[in-house]
């Protein structure tokens, strides 16, 4: 009886509702307290004008220990509360990036009394102080400590120069557009050095001390926070234009050694910058430039400076290839493509409101365009390393088959979504292909546009009617995308709203490649490296084999990445294997191309033998097709069904230059 009396409890239970059984799990006594959103404190910015004018003063003489100490003074008027803010969204990062972890030492004082300051509960960039009764100005006292080692951050005070960031060493006050807000800067910087920024220091420098002093004119914040500086030990200085100037830094003097040809190339930049746009939309143009090993890499856009750092070898191993030497030409033509003219979504009122990214396929993506293009009309790029670069990446955004679930424009959040950190599968989850992505795009708009106008126009008449500005005007107009579908239309009438509907927001099968056969080429591949894919190995450290074999290669034997379903894929490869044997030999780069080369055909899968810590495994990669490399090949009058010589192409005609 107690046995049947068991199997019928069982068999009761199991008919007990999901209803009843969560009611027993979950009782209505549990306490379920009610959500109750905190309330934001701090002041909106308005556009309305600051009363007085901020002082800041940044010690950057610790170039030992990287310590900037700053001192900044600022109007108030007691009593009343004030909320002081550190700059989070930056401008050129399209992200939170201010490194708040950094301000320490933070003392605020209304002459000898200290006031106390308390962090916002919800904005940790926000500070706010009890102003007394009579106070009309305060001082803060703050250190911004720098990286010391790259896993901190980037470097930016290195023993030979340092780049003073003006967001990183002030706050501001909250509740005005930063536009309106005076401020007067000065940087105390190590004996000595010399400094480069597109502000202008005051004609007259009050000299109280020995020390090496430098007061800037008086600006609003938002200018002074687009104007970084260089400085540094070893500085040069050259005159580009009448209103540019190539100013250089180096970790020693013996990389500063630009020929003359070399200088003759960077004022041919911005001449063909400025015959490209119409127009120069600053009073001044400062290139900042840091060869460096020591200070940390960079690449940031402002509206009248670049702020970039490259290899030392920059000027004295030039005929190693083109280099970085793509970067500068992007950056100016930032100051007409994302800095004059901005998405309205990117222009913020204050460093506190988040910035929407969605057009930065235009943003940077146009810009990467007319950077390569004005390179080649400079001669910074040959014509033969762009076609190369135009074919790396058009076979580079073919291997991003992430784009069959992600279409491009989500690529335009990964600067919020993931800052720029390594990931494991870089070519499925995708990564900020907004830029070459959105090159292959402009270059298929150009090729349509000469297409549809028999040649009479081109995608330059669009960049000289949508971003022509006033010269010397500085400010901001923003766009929508009817702005730029509109200017489009009025350059040459098409369906551009499906196109760009099209290639920027529908999940796709392949890169978009057909500006390269409407502009006269075709991607083709072979067995041979072009010079330009050897020299990005070469700075990069690393073998290229993401066409064939599906790998990246560093040159300690490392796998940097592996091509999502590709053959190294299938066999079970991932980043950060370090591979020690090919085919039973020990591994070398060069074993590794020769064995892929000799199984070109054959029905042999390739061995490879790798480790991860201290476990060892064999991998078997089934792969036949040989070394694949892209090249841009030309194509011919038969290959077009007699659509005329091919002889000078849209592409050919894009990449020529348009001033002596």
């Amino acid at each position: 009886m107690r046995l049947v009396a068991f199997l019928g409890l069982v068999l009761a239970l199991s008919f007990v509702s999901p209803a009843t059984a969560v009611s027993a799990a979950m009782p209505d006594k549990l306490s379920k307290p009610a959500y109750t959103a905190p309330e934001d404190t701090i002041p909106k910015a308005q556009d309305t004008p600051f009363p007085g004018t901020m002082r800041l003063i940044v010690d950057a003489r610790d170039n030992k220990q990287g310590v900037f100490r700053v001192q900044q003074f600022i109007p108030v008027s007691g009593p009343s509360r004030l909320t002081l803010l550190y700059p989070e969204w930056l401008p050129g990062n399209h992200a939170p990036r201010g490194e708040i972890e950094k301000l320490t030492g933070l003392r605020i004082l209304a002459g000898k009394t200290e006031l106390p300051w308390i962090r916002d509960n919800v904005d940790v960039y926000a500070f706010h102080v009890d102003i007394p009764p009579g106070v009309t100005e305060i001082e803060a006292l703050f250190q911004f400590t720098s990286a010391t080692t790259s896993n901190q951050g980037r470097i930016v005070m290195a023993p030979s120069m340092l780049n003073l960031r003006w967001h990183q060493v002030s706050l501001y006050p909250a509740g005005h557009y930063v536009r309106q807000i005076p401020v007067e800067a000065t940087a105390i910087y190590p004996a000595g050095w010399r400094a480069a920024s597109a502000m202008r220091p005051k004609p007259r420098q009050e000299k109280t001390d020995n020390l090496n002093r430098v007061t800037y004119q008086k600006t609003d914040y938002d200018t002074l926070v687009d104007s970084p500086v260089f400085a540094g030990k070893h500085f040069q200085t050259h005159r580009l234009s009448r209103r540019a100037h190539l100013n250089i830094v180096a970790d020693d003097g013996k990389y500063l050694k630009p020929a003359k040809s070399h200088i003759a190339k960077h004022s041919k930049l911005v001449r063909e910058a400025e015959a490209l746009f119409g127009s120069q939309p600053y009073d001044r143009y400062d290139f900042l430039l840091a060869l460096t090993k020591e200070m940390g890499s960079i690449g940031i856009e402002h509206h009248r400076s670049s702020e970039n750092g490259v290899n030392r070898e920059y000027f004295t191993k030039w005929n190693d290839g083109p280099g970085r030497r793509n970067l500068l030409p992007h950056e100016i033509v930032h100051s007409w493509n994302g800095k004059y003219r901005r998405p309205v979504g990117m222009w913020t009122p204050d460093f506190r409101e988040p910035m929407r990214d969605n057009l930065l396929w235009v943003y940077e993506g146009q810009t990467q365009f007319w950077g390569y293009v004005l390179g080649a009309r400079s001669g910074l790029f040959s014509k033969q390393d762009t076609l190369d670069a135009f074919a790396a990446i058009a076979a580079g955004m073919d291997r991003r088959v992430g784009r069959e679930w992600r279409p491009l424009i989500d690529t335009t959040h990964d600067p919020i979504i993931s800052a720029r950190r390594p990931k494991p599968w870089s070519s499925w989850q995708r990564q900020e292909d907004y830029y070459n992505e959105g090159l292959l795009i402009w270059l298929e708009v150009d090729g349509i546009i000469r297409r549809e106008s028999g040649g009479k126009r081109s995608l330059e008449n669009f960049a000289r009617t949508f971003f022509k500005g006033k010269n010397g005007d500085y400010g901001v107009v923003t766009y929508q995308l009817t702005d730029v579908i509109e200017a489009l239309n009025n350059v040459q009438p098409y369906d551009w709203a499906s196109l760009i509907d099209e290639r920027v927001n529908r999940p796709t099968t392949e890169a978009p490649k057909d500006g390269l056969t409407l502009g006269g080429y075709k991607l083709v591949y072979n067995a041979t490296p072009s010079d330009f894919i050897r020299a990005n190995d070469k700075r990069r450290k690393q073998l290229d084999l993401s066409h064939s074999i599906g790998l990246v290669m560093s040159d300690k034997g490392v796998v940097k990445s592996v091509m999502w379903d590709g053959p190294a894929f299938k066999a079970g490869l991932k980043t950060g294997l370090t591979i020690t044997a090919i085919n039973g030999k020990a591994y070398s780069a060069e074993m590794l191309t020769q064995a892929i080369e000799e199984n070109r055909g054959q029905m042999n899968k390739i061995e490879i033998f790798a480790k991860n810590d201290d476990q060892y495994s064999n991998f078997l990669v089934d792969y036949s097709g040989g070394l694949r490399y892209p090249h841009l090949d030309k194509i011919t009058a038969d290959e077009t069904a007699g659509e005329g010589d091919q002889t000078e192409g849209g592409i050919d005609r894009l990449l020529k230059p348009k001033t002596r």
